[in-house]
């Protein structure tokens, strides 16, 4: 299943459009695998979107970096305002929402040390988690 695109991604402390969200082949991440990620849901209510379990989700993000040695520069209320934000200004209710935390571009080996921490949001609308998917 594509992605449907959303108009915003939160980065690095900063609201890009969509297509501006890219990463370089260098980043560390793709070699080596050094991210972390959280998947989160939101939902339609009579009042407005709900965030499912953002705070042991958020406290969940924290700690896997902590696991991996992986500083994020932001605290955990920084990123959950980021998150209700990038769910506000694309305009959803129900959706996903996938914070992603890696190591950018610095070096070409195994130490990420030297590679800066990388943060960034994206929420999008998201049926089904497995959808027909499941039954194939």
């Amino acid at each position: 299943m594509a992605i449907p695109k959303s108009e915003w991604i939160w980065r690095n402390g900063e609201f890009i459009e969509w297509d501006d969200a890219n990463v370089h082949i260098t980043t560390h991440a793709l070699h080596y695998g050094s991210s972390v990620f959280e998947g989160i849901r939101s939902y339609s209510t009579k009042t407005g979107p709900a965030i499912l379990g953002l705070k042991p989700h958020v406290q969940r993000l924290f700690d896997s970096c902590r696991i991996v040695r992986m500083d994020l520069p932001y605290t955990q209320e920084q990123v959950s305002s980021a998150i209700i934000e990038t769910v506000r200004r694309n305009g959803l209710g129900a959706c996903y929402i996938r914070p992603l935390a890696y190591k950018g571009v610095g070096t070409m080996g195994l130490d990420a040390r030297n590679s800066p921490t990388e943060f960034a949001i994206m929420a999008f609308e998201f049926g089904r988690y497995l959808g027909t998917d499941a039954i194939e």
